[in-house]
């Protein structure tokens, strides 16, 4: 059989995924960047493989996107992450009724992306010039709280008061003032969902700066976080579309990609 891969080699994770010859995803896989982003990205690949029971010239066509795309030689191609998410989004978007815009938040920055009906990217907008909207700022915040990154979206319901303020727009002025807040003594619940409305603030100024039209798609990995989606769609007005892997919305748009251009390349189907 056919498969087709995409490999999104970011900051802080790498994600894989692979499409069979119809562009139905046949399987995914992450795991931490770490500092050896060539060698762990080959792993990574290898590990989804080895699952699948396949071998490596199955796979036609593999693009590489993300951070450290220009890394992977192995790669056919490589794309933005801006395209892939779009293109990963649209598709994976068709199950919840099409979506048009996509809020990703990654571990280094933050964008929001409006598309049109076919995937095509219309207008996007970043913030990576400070990590305060990002998934980097969930890292710090939850070491200085003391407590697990995976905990937070639970944490986020459990205070006893109102989400307490988090102004700062520097990801270090930010800690001093958790810390300050704890010093305080303020619960971590009511600093935790304040964390979390500081992001959605942002996030939501990010995403009307390109305009929300219809469903909005939520991705990346602190989309798994439910208070995070909780503070978004309250500052939002709407609900989100969050799927199930959304750490891998890229890595299958990378791979929908490397389908069709496979095709294009062979003139006919694969």
């Amino acid at each position: 059989m056919t498969y087709f891969a995409g490999i999104d080699i970011g900051s802080t994770a790498i994600k894989v995924a692979l499409v069979h010859g119809d562009g139905t995803l046949a399987g995914a896989h992450v795991t931490a960047s770490g500092s050896l982003f060539h060698k762990n990205a080959k792993e990574a690949l290898q590990g989804l493989l080895d699952r699948h029971g396949l071998r490596r010239e199955q796979v036609r066509y593999l693009i590489a996107t993300g951070y450290g795309r220009k890394l992977f030689k192995e790669a056919d191609d490589s794309i933005s992450e801006i395209t892939a998410n779009a293109i990963g989004a649209h598709e994976a978007g068709k199950a919840f009724g099409g979506v048009r815009t996509i809020i990703n938040i990654g571990g280094q920055d933050s964008k929001a992306i409006q598309i049109d009906g076919e995937g095509g990217v219309v207008n996007f907008a970043m913030n990576d010039k400070c990590a305060a909207g990002t998934g980097r700022f969930l890292d710090v915040a939850a070491r200085n709280l003391d407590l697990d990154l995976e905990d937070l979206g639970d944490i986020h319901f459990n205070g006893a008061g109102a989400a307490l303020s988090i102004n700062s727009t520097c990801t270090v002025f930010a800690e001093s003032e958790i810390i300050g807040l704890l010093a305080n003594g303020h619960g971590k619940g009511e600093i935790v969902a304040g964390i979390h409305y500081s992001i959605a603030r942002r996030t939501v100024r990010l995403a009307k700066r390109v305009g929300i039209e219809d469903r909005v798609y939520f991705d990346g990995g602190p989309a798994l976080n439910k208070g995070l989606v909780a503070a978004i769609e309250d500052e939002l007005g709407r609900q989100l579309v969050v799927p199930e892997h959304p750490q891998t919305t890229t890595a299958f748009g990378a791979a929908i990609l490397a389908r069709s251009e496979y095709l294009a390349e062979q003139g006919d189907e694969a």
